[in-house]
């Protein structure tokens, strides 16, 4: 066993396929993520159960696609079991995996199931800070206009699609989670990273670190394939330089001069994006993303260099991104009431709370934007308080929660009044409001004819825009 925590072994390497895992429990299948392999798994055709303490909305489609849904964590969910599939928050003492042990049963980190259902096909996988889960669904969705019927599993849910669904064509992509090292599980053919940002220092402790899991992610891609990484990130542009002086094959995009997929002359406004590409110097055209803002077309652009490397036609590219629908709690538009727009946005790291605050002011121009955030993670948010004060400061108003963080204590006075306190913004234009019960009055207090409302952070508060349409 290598002392390199960065050596993570994989099915892949050992030739193991979804087929291979027999009957299989997955473990928390109403969140996204799970429900994603979950759904993948089931629409293979492979014998799939889940267990599930919570009423997610996903969870009859999932019944209906044949897999059997136990509603409590018990012993009995492991009988007839070849393998269980856990989630890093479903440790060695939760019940299942516990018994599972016990048994003998195969247990796997949901990387492994991940990294087990792409053997033997042409895998695309998407990590990065930020970015990865809009970036993933832009290149299934294109695929899948093109005619290609990709396999995919991502981290936020297709609006019109799903979270994970197989395919019959030759290609799989994949959003992989950097927080706890499983995506170095994977062995791609085309592997992107869209931006190395400081998070997740819990697993990492430090920026070097965190930079050498990302170095290690491209070094575990096929020397034979493609390296697609930001050239507006320093880290990734860095990385960029060294793959290249090695003589693989790298396509770096991004606005900065010299970028293999060059983007310009962005407009964005409530319709979408519109913006000019060139792709080694040769311009392809105008490209129009139906969505709002800057750095979602730059999501577009690693996209662009996928479909060129696999030989797509500009025009198909383009086609594909413009029919692009969008993922969930990614400016999604939930409703109106009052005379004022609702959107939730899944932004809680304040590089991507910084671009998305930007965009939806753009959105609510002339009127206001009253941004409602549930932190998430008690260690980033005490870690990176002036910087997620220094986003939210960009709104005009605020109502801050208090902070989400499973399994984490609260230390006295650094809970979600100590961010809001943070708040560069006149005492009348912020609030914090501790009880879920109360946000509706505050928000109602806050908002006006022509204003837009964004639900903005932790998980939990993509449930907040019902109430707030009541």
């Amino acid at each position: 066993m290598s002392d390199d925590p960065n050596d993570l072994t994989s099915p892949i390497d050992e030739g193991v396929t979804a087929e291979d895992l027999g009957r299989t429990l997955f473990i928390g299948v109403g969140g996204v993520g799970m429900n994603g392999l979950t759904r993948l798994y089931a629409t293979r055709g492979l014998p799939v159960s889940g267990s599930e303490l919570k009423d997610w909305p996903s969870l009859p489609e999932l019944e209906r696609l044949g897999v059997t849904l136990h509603r409590e964590h018990v012993p009995s969910n492991l009988d007839g079991i070849d393998t269980v599939v856990r989630s890093t928050a479903h440790n060695d003492e939760h019940l299942e995996v516990a018994e599972a042990r016990k048994r003998g049963i195969r247990v796997y980190h949901r990387s492994e199931a991940l990294a087990a259902a792409m053997t033997g096909r042409r895998s695309i996988v998407v990590t990065g800070t930020h970015g990865k889960t809009t970036t993933t669904a832009i290149i299934s969705q294109m695929l899948a206009h093109a005619g290609l019927d990709p396999s995919y599993v991502n981290g936020g849910e297709n609006i019109g699609a799903h979270t994970g669904a197989h395919g019959n064509g030759e290609y799989f992509v994949a959003e992989a989670d950097e927080s706890d090292r499983s995506f170095l599980r994977f062995r791609p053919e085309i592997g992107i990273i869209t931006n190395i940002d400081v998070d997740h220092l819990n697993t990492y402790g430090d920026m070097d670190s965190l930079t050498e899991a990302f170095e290690r992610f491209g070094r575990n891609t096929d020397k034979d394939g493609l390296l697609v990484l930001c050239a507006d990130s320093p880290g990734t542009a860095a990385l960029a330089r060294k793959f290249r002086a090695e003589g693989r094959t790298v396509a770096t995009y991004g606005f900065s001069d010299g970028a293999d997929i060059q983007l310009g002359e962005v407009e964005s406004g409530k319709d979408g994006v519109d913006y000019t590409v060139l792709a080694h110097n040769q311009l392809l055209g105008r490209f129009h993303l139906p969505m709002p803002g800057k750095h979602i077309a730059l999501n577009s652009a690693a996209a662009i260099a996928v479909g060129l490397y696999i030989g797509l036609e500009p025009e198909t590219v383009a086609e594909g991104i413009a029919a692009f629908g969008g993922v969930k709690r990614r400016f999604e538009k939930r409703g109106e009431i009052g005379g004022y727009a609702v959107f939730d946005e899944y932004a809680y790291h304040p590089t991507a709370m910084t671009e998305a605050i930007k965009t939806l002011k753009e959105v609510a121009a002339p009127g206001k934007l009253v941004v409602v955030f549930m932190p998430y993670r008690v260690y980033r948010t005490v870690e990176m308080r002036a910087d997620i004060a220094e986003a939210l400061s960009l709104a005009d108003k605020v109502v801050v929660m208090e902070i989400f963080g499973p399994g984490e204590s609260i230390p006295e006075g650094e809970g979600g009044q100590a961010l809001l306190d943070a708040v560069d913004l006149p005492d009348a234009d912020k609030v914090f409001v501790a009880e879920w019960d109360d946000v509706p009055a505050a928000v109602k207090a806050l908002a006006g004819e022509g204003d837009v409302v964004v639900t903005m952070g932790a998980p939990p508060v993509q449930l907040m825009p019902d109430d707030l349409l009541r």
